[in-house]
């Protein structure tokens, strides 16, 4: 028999900032649970937005006995939509601990009446495939990982429309230009076109930023697009280091030049230069255009992260199974 601990677990509210102790007990709650499931739980936004002053999230700690035992994080960014990602550990899962975040979510979604709650499960795992069908929750939203050979990719030089050339990110100098055509190449986006100048000095403050894998196209001095690429450690997708194209983003007043495929390309190149041999990239399922084109240049459906909607006028049902 399950042992019910949903009526002993406490879930709290947090505003603002986690102190440095508890945004650390979060990442080693989630890293426990990547180790069990092969997929990180939490994105890379919840991550930065732990101890970020200026995040629009509201964090729900769920303790037993005092001790952290689950932890979900909601974008409150939105006055018709909250966004959640949530994580519980894995000796305690299918006790109740799920459930608990997920009602105290609904809870403060409901905050401002009319709000949706939608909530992402990285890697589509049937343990949250049952989780969210046991709260009542179904899929409104697939975001596709997909992958490259980069050793099997035949080398050609990118084609640049007359009078495009490319040069690195400078650091410093370069901000406010790119958030101007990233804001308007992503004007639909729900979470890209949303970056903030925070969360863009955020990412550069990361161990894995470099500005030579971030690349810049313009013509006449006026900035038309970027690729921007990552590099993951090992571990993260494999056993070896894999590359990411991070963003790639045309200004709607350049599309139609072909940048989009050469950007990609450059990426690529630059990934393959530092010595990788696969790379990935996240894009829309329902985004068909873009899912042919990165098929056409290689990539492979290689996995997906699902968005479930709940629908916040009536509680969730008893979970039982899952997270």
């Amino acid at each position: 028999m399950v042992d019910d601990v949903s009526t002993r677990v406490v879930v709290t509210a947090t505003a603002g900032p986690l102190s440095a102790t508890t945004a650390d007990a979060v990442r080693t709650l989630a890293q426990r649970a990547a180790a069990v499931d092969g997929v990180a739980p939490l994105s890379e936004q919840p991550l930065l937005w732990l101890t970020d002053v200026e995040a629009p999230a509201v964090h729900l700690q769920a303790t037993l006995a005092g001790s952290l035992v689950g932890y979900a994080q909601l974008d409150t960014g939105s006055q018709t939509r909250v966004k959640a990602e949530l994580v519980v550990d894995p000796a305690h899962r299918r006790t109740g601990v799920g459930r608990a975040l997920l009602a105290r979510a609904t809870t403060e979604t409901r905050v401002v009446d009319g709000r949706e709650l939608r909530v992402w499960a990285h890697g589509d795992l049937p343990a949250a495939r049952a989780f969210a069908l046991s709260a009542g929750m179904g899929v409104v939203r697939e975001l596709l990982q997909m992958r490259i050979d980069l050793t099997a990719r035949p080398s050609r030089e990118p084609t640049l429309p007359p009078g495009v050339t490319v040069r690195t990110f400078r650091p410093g100098a370069d901000e406010d230009a790119w958030r101007r055509v990233n804001s308007r190449a992503f004007a639909h986006h729900p979470e890209q076109g949303r970056m903030t100048s925070a969360d863009l000095h955020a990412r550069e403050a990361e161990d894995w930023f470099d500005p030579q894998g971030f690349l810049l196209v313009e013509r006449d001095g006026k900035l038309l697009g970027s690729v921007w690429t990552k590099v993951h450690p090992a571990g993260e997708h494999g056993p070896e280091r894999v590359g990411e194209i991070y963003v790639v983003g045309v200004d709607p007043d350049a599309q139609g030049l072909g940048l989009g495929r050469a950007l990609t390309a450059l990426g690529l190149d630059h990934l393959t230069t530092v010595g990788l041999t696969a790379a990935i990239l996240y894009t829309d399922a329902d985004n068909t255009v873009a899912v042919h084109t990165y098929e056409r240049a290689g990539f492979v459906r290689a996995g997906a992260d699902v968005m479930f909607g709940l629908d916040t006028k009536s509680s969730p049902r008893d979970v039982t199974m899952g997270i």
